[in-house]
């Protein structure tokens, strides 16, 4: 729901800022054509941008078209007549509406084809983020309409913000071509100015507050207006026009807020990824497995793992009871084989692949295919604890990445030393060897029995 409430704020805060200089002078637009030229234009801007994929050629010449077309709204706005404005508007929410188009994960507004809350809470969403642009629009034409002095400012850096992404795609384009090199700081600008869809919100949101800021003044004048007014019907109007004015101050500030909490959530907390829980380490016992207190883990929560290998690998597993009424443990590696070693997190009742998010059936944890985690084989428990053998945790090396670096000694002179930082290691035994030197590890490779331990002989 975040995504789309802030990328549509992304796609469309500059265009409704320009609206708003568009209309902040002559007489404000009637209600009905006003939305319908809105609507038309970003129905057609989506289709457009949905259903026609245009060569780069073309696509160059429509960018070079949107640049032309922004200079001339440039040069004619402030003086065309109430139907060129109508226009105007429709122009410019048609190019917002064809770029947010491209976006591919508008796709994601639902992953069904009926209707379900996932898609209701996408399009509140939606509804939401252009309810906050046309209200941004209406409070900054109103302070437009008291601020003269800020009319061709303002549009001239809301034309410069429309320009850098336009001239970003512009030399991209040149460059596919072959028209322009590919030289570093042209790809540097590129980059930058193609791929930073939050300056748009951050640069709204600061206009609008620049706007609040330069409007204190003349809210102190309404207030010395109160003060000086006498006579009983020209201080209500006094009274009146203060909080007017106080009113449309506040509203500002709050539609400003608005937008930089929304692109702050989006920032700090919906667009992270889930985190894994904290896995509590484990250790093999003298019998050569992990043993954990039944108590521990049949709660119904995903209790999470770390077993570190004789060479440095961290194994990862979870242990999940299946049902509330019985103990039905699900006992699984915290990877799966489509998806790797990016593990899983439990929210609310629901397991989660951390790679691709797919929900998991809980009853079906410890079961083979799929995203799946991948079982571990061997495992068993009674009323008081479930055990592990360590060479079904072994066995599940292959799934992780993730090595830490652990203190190792070399079976042929004793050297201390560390498991990164050996060149050479050998497997033998069901164990993993490192060696100092590669003179050692010839030696051992050769006659490994005569440098392992008794109890790994006997295997």
């Amino acid at each position: 729901m975040s995504y789309f409430f802030v990328t549509t704020l992304q796609a469309f805060s500059c265009i409704a800022l320009l609206s708003a200089v568009l209309w902040a002078r002559g007489a404000p637009p009637v209600l009905r054509p006003l939305v319908w030229t809105l609507l038309t234009a970003l129905g057609c801007g989506l289709l457009t941008g949905l259903y026609i994929r245009p060569s780069q050629t073309l696509e160059l010449l429509l960018v070079g078209a949107e640049i032309l077309v922004s200079l001339l709204f440039l040069l004619s706005f402030s003086w065309s007549s109430p139907r060129v404005r109508y226009l105007w508007q429709w122009l410019l929410t048609f190019g917002a509406a064809r770029h947010w188009a491209l976006d591919p994960n508008l796709g994601g507004l639902t992953s069904t084809h009926v209707l379900n809350t996932d898609l209701l809470l996408n399009i509140t969403a939606l509804a939401a983020a252009f309810a906050l642009l046309c209200l941004a629009c209406a409070l900054c034409a109103m302070l437009l309409r008291r601020m003269r002095g800020f009319y061709w400012p303002l549009a001239l850096l809301l034309l410069v913000l429309l320009w850098l992404p336009l001239g970003g795609n512009l030399l991209l384009l040149l460059m596919k071509l072959q028209v322009l090199p590919l030289l570093k700081p042209l790809l540097s600008f590129v980059a930058r100015v193609t791929n930073n869809a939050a300056m748009y919100n951050w640069a709204a949101a600061a206009i609008l507050l620049l706007l609040c800021l330069c409007w204190i003044p003349a809210l102190r004048r309404y207030y010395r207006a109160v003060k000086a007014a006498e006579a009983p019907i020209s201080r209500r109007l006094a009274l009146a026009e203060r909080r007017k004015a106080s009113r449309l101050w506040l509203t500002t500030v709050c539609c400003a807020l608005a937008i930089i909490g929304g692109q702050l959530w989006w920032n700090l907390v919906a667009s992270q990824p889930p985190r894994l829980s904290e896995a509590q380490a484990v250790t093999l016992a003298a019998d050569g497995q992990v043993h954990i207190p039944v108590e521990q883990v049949r709660d119904g929560k995903l209790h999470r793992f770390v077993w570190v290998a004789d060479d440095g690998k961290a194994i990862r597993f979870f242990i999940i009871n299946r049902y509330p009424d019985k103990l039905r443990f699900g006992v699984v590696f915290d990877a799966c084989l489509l998806c790797g070693d990016q593990g899983y997190v439990m929210e609310g009742n629901q397991v989660i692949c951390v790679a691709c998010g797919v929900h998991i059936f809980i009853p079906s944890i410890g079961k083979p295919g799929g995203c799946n985690p991948v079982p571990i084989d061997g495992w068993r428990n009674d009323d008081k604890q479930l055990t592990i053998p360590g060479a079904a945790l072994a066995g599940g090396g292959n799934y992780f990445s993730t090595v830490l670096t652990i203190n190792v000694t070399d079976p042929v002179d004793g050297s201390t030393l560390t498991n990164t930082r050996a060149d050479y290691k050998y497997s033998y035994g069901g164990k993993t060897w490192f060696f100092s030197s590669e003179a050692n590890y010839d030696r051992f490779r050769n006659a490994p029995e005569q440098f392992v331990p008794d109890a790994v002989k006997e295997e």
